[in-house]
């Protein structure tokens, strides 16, 4: 299955791109398709951790399960005040 992933600040920098389109198995989570972010894009593995996850509108834990053209959106922390 196709599934998208945005990506904002430092993350689309070093991606080169604000969006990747990446093919996963059937039945997979978020957990699956970060590891899988990270194979494919080393630099990006450093920032995973600190970043809240959406599929769609909401933000969900790294167990949801993806379907078929879901978004799946890394934000970052955000400061300023």
């Amino acid at each position: 299955m196709k599934v998208h992933v945005r990506l904002f600040a430092q993350m689309r920098i070093e991606a080169g791109t604000e969006q990747l389109e990446m093919e996963l198995p059937e039945e997979a989570t978020v957990s699956f398709a970060l590891e899988e972010l990270t194979k494919r894009h080393p630099a990006l593995g450093r920032h995973l951790g600190a970043c809240m996850v959406a599929v769609g509108l909401d933000y969900v834990s790294k167990s949801q399960t993806l379907r078929e053209q879901d978004e799946i959106s890394l934000i970052p922390p955000v400061q300023g005040g």
